[in-house]
């Protein structure tokens, strides 16, 4: 469907921040999928289970269990959060893609980055045929790599 290009804010949630790019560059995220499409809401991804296949015991020890960095920035379009269950302090490696603004996410969800390129390939994973939420056809997240931005 293309790329996806992020910009995050160290700043703002340096643990969620180093751990993405942790999990990254060591290859969690590839072959997982956008499991969850919520059409006017979020897309989500980064949920091990949906994994092509299983971690190695490198990989799996970069999979941490994060403590909120609730800051001021809002869940608008393009905002990238981590996600978690029912305890703030259950995130770990999912995170989701704002559709749109929703103040209802505002300090209940680490905000940890923004989408600054490809908000026309959210788009496309926004529209793809689901039943309820889950993508009828598989959306996968191929590879995700880590450049370094430009001053």
């Amino acid at each position: 469907m293309g790329n996806i290009t992020v910009e995050f804010f160290p700043d703002r949630a340096p643990t969620h921040v180093r751990s993405f790019l942790r999990m990254a560059v060591s290859g969690v995220y590839n072959g997982t999928a956008f499991h969850r499409v919520a059409r006017g809401f979020v897309i989500q991804g980064g949920f091990l289970g949906s994994r092509s296949a299983p971690l190695d015991d490198r990989q799996q020890s970069f999979v941490r269990t994060l403590q909120p960095e609730f800051n001021p920035t809002l869940h608008e379009r393009g905002i990238l959060s981590m996600a978690h269950g029912d305890d703030p302090a259950s995130a770990t490696s999912s995170f989701f893609i704002v559709l749109a603004r929703n103040q209802g996410l505002d300090n209940q969800y680490t905000v940890f980055g923004r989408v600054i390129e490809g908000l026309d390939v959210i788009e496309k994973i926004e529209a793809v045929p689901v039943n309820g939420e889950t993508p009828v056809d598989r959306v996968e997240v191929a590879r995700v790599r880590v450049v370094p931005s430009n001053p």
